[in-house]
């Protein structure tokens, strides 16, 4: 009795697991396309054809709402749906413009929801205006070979053979091209877009669905589990860190750490709230294929020629406004893409628009950093980060060599660069010393005007 009380708690396991777990059970992978097509959306179709692949999922399945985005990334997205060795079927909610057109009839499966559209994928900059025509060449290209990549169907009539694209070719350039005659279709200057009826009649669309549980319906996948991508913490935080507005604000602390430095010896906070800001700032942009290795190179490059400039060469010359310079240069280029190195008008827009950012963002830190340095000085507020407590002699505080007030007015030479601060020769005599304002060069004749805690303050003589 032991025995078939054990066996028959061991058949209703198997029995419950299978149910938990059926053996035919569908996996399908979605993810969502219902933005901008940029360097994240490739980055996150990446992640989710590795992860399908990972869990063995029969079917990736893309929810598509987007009016397009950049052609490259929209061309790596093309190119990975059409090796992708799982299925995949698009269901179009709404809108697959321009990159989204081209995305979709990469698919193995076209749906689209009543009321939505497909086409309209001439290539414009970003202020809408239609690019020069290699650029449609391009894209007319890329959309011909998509739709060919889904072969031909062969239709046999008593001796007669015949081969029908699965998805026109012409059809597909049609929605980059206004030059193209169709007849039935599209007339010259037009571009195509079609309505979910269109595409289903010229075989851009496999059927009409309303939500993604008809679409699995009308494939025929009745028993599946639907595992989804979801954008994680850390891809929203780089969302954010590569938004214009920010890129600005750390920028800014960026400059103004390195002023605050050079204003002080040594290395402490200052110094590691640029470094921590220069991260922020290039690592996103890095990541989203934006910023190159040569790019950052160049800004770090900078950094050196102007550190160089201020605590080796004397004066401010070549080094210092070369670093400057290259400093600009890459904040700037790190900024925008690539592609967009053609100096023509539609492509120097968005190279000026992140010169804007960059520029405005370093003047505000300059001025920023001169105001904060002087509330820093005289403001109750920041008293306890600067000591600003007086040794009057009045409290018995007095200097242990006098010979200090018998420098005031005697006039002498620099022995060092005083940037500010450095050495000075009076009467072959070497005192600390401090310039009064501005830097001194070495060997440049100075004043006393001041003597404060063993260190006299000098003007230029």
């Amino acid at each position: 009795m032991k025995k078939i009380g054990i066996i028959s708690i061991i058949l209703f396991l198997s029995i419950f697991a299978k149910a938990e777990n059926p053996v035919d059970s569908i996996l399908v992978y979605k993810f969502n396309i219902k933005q901008e097509i940029g360097p994240a959306v490739w980055r996150h179709t990446q992640q989710s054809f590795d992860e399908a692949k990972k869990i063995n999922a029969d079917y990736v399945l893309i929810h598509m709402n987007t009016y397009g985005g950049t052609v490259d990334d929209a061309d790596s997205i093309r190119t990975k749906i059409l090796n992708s060795n799982i299925p995949v079927i698009v269901f179009i909610d709404n809108n697959a413009a321009s990159a989204g057109a081209l995305i979709s009839i990469a698919c193995d499966k076209i749906y689209m929801r009543k009321g939505a559209n497909i086409g309209a994928a001439t290539v414009v900059d970003q202020s809408g205006n239609v690019v020069p025509d290699k650029y449609q060449s391009f894209m007319r290209s890329m959309m011909r070979s998509t739709a060919q990549a889904h072969g031909q169907d062969t239709i046999i009539n008593g001796s007669d053979t015949t081969f029908l694209w699965k998805r026109d070719p012409n059809i597909a350039q049609a929605m980059v091209d206004p030059s193209i005659y169709i007849e039935g279709v599209i007339d010259t200057g037009k571009v195509l877009t079609f309505t979910t009826t269109e595409a289903m009649q010229h075989g851009f669309c496999d059927s009409q669905a309303e939500d993604i549980k008809e679409v699995l319906k009308i494939e025929g996948i009745e028993n599946y589990e639907i595992k989804e991508y979801f954008i994680t913490p850390l891809e929203k935080t780089i969302g954010f860190l590569v938004n214009p507005y920010f890129h600005g604000i750390l920028i800014m602390i960026i400059i103004g750490g390195i002023y605050f430095e050079l204003q002080s010896p040594g290395i402490g906070f200052p110094s590691a709230a640029s470094v921590v800001a220069a991260l922020l700032y290039f690592a996103p942009l890095y990541l989203e294929g934006l910023a190159e290795n040569w790019e950052i190179i160049i800004f770090i490059v900078g950094i050196i020629l102007i550190a160089l400039e201020v605590f080796a060469f004397p004066g401010f010359g070549v080094a210092g406004v070369s670093g400057i310079f290259l400093v600009i240069f890459g904040l700037t280029l790190s900024m925008v893409d690539n592609l967009d190195f053609e100096f023509t008008l539609p492509h120097i827009e968005p190279i000026i628009k992140a010169l804007f950012i960059v520029i405005f963002s370093i003047f505000l830190s300059i001025a920023g950093s001169i105001y904060l340095s002087k509330k820093l000085l005289t403001s109750n507020s920041f008293k306890y980060l600067v000591l600003n407590a007086k040794q009057d002699k009045n409290d018995g505080f007095v200097v242990g060599d006098n010979q200090f007030d018998s420098l005031l007015g005697k006039t002498g030479v620099a022995a060092t660069i005083l940037r500010p601060s450095g050495k000075v020769m009076i009467d072959n005599d070497i005192f600390d010393a401090k310039a009064e304002y501005g830097f001194i060069e070495n060997g440049e004749k100075i004043k006393v005007v001041r003597h404060e805690t063993g260190q006299v303050y000098v003007i230029k003589s």
